[in-house]
């Protein structure tokens, strides 16, 4: 991927990476970022910034992504309910021990063809077979990994074995009480 050019902007590079931190590192708004700038005397537009964010997001993020180190072998998976468009859909999440995301997948259903979907998915862009798979309760899981033959690795657990797929919702509850 070629560098970041911030060519040909009227606000020098570090104002424009400090905006784009801060609109994905935490929970803000552009008009929050507009207004965060203003404090520290940076008078820059909420649509300047979401242009910034377009533009630059995705060099941040491939950036970051490549210098995180490589996930461990120990794999949490969960599904919540999100409603997008006025319909219920669920959201599918892998996260690994240290808390990071590896995957995620939206489904109409909660059923074995989208456990499978989500674990072909992780079992694919990973490149490595984990060690142990923890679940909720859902017989969905068990069944898919069943099929992969990975059955073997699956730990079906309750509240306290799975925590660290729960707890990585809560960025997107809090996103979802925002708006």
């Amino acid at each position: 991927m070629k560098p970041i050019s911030y060519a040909r902007h009227r606000f020098p590079t570090d104002v424009i990476r400090q905006a784009v931190w801060l609109y994905f590192r935490f929970t803000l708004s552009f008009r929050d970022v507009e207004d965060l700038m203003a404090e520290r005397g940076i008078d820059v537009s909420y649509e300047t910034i979401r242009c910034w964010t377009r533009k630059f997001g995705r060099h941040f993020a491939h950036n970051l992504r490549r210098a995180r180190p490589g996930p461990t072998g120990r794999w949490h998976l969960d599904e919540m309910v999100v409603r997008i468009r006025g319909q219920r859909m669920y959201l599918w999440r892998a996260v690994d021990d240290e808390g990071e995301v590896l995957d995620m997948l939206v489904q109409k259903r909660r059923n074995k063809q989208a456990a499978l979907r989500l674990l072909r998915k992780l079992l694919k862009r990973q490149g490595i077979h984990p060690e142990r798979i923890v679940t909720d309760g859902l017989a969905s899981y068990s069944a898919a990994t069943h099929e992969l033959g990975c059955s073997d690795r699956h730990r079906p657990g309750r509240l306290r074995e799975n925590n660290r797929a729960e707890n990585s919702h809560l960025p997107i509850r809090r996103r979802e009480r925002k708006q």
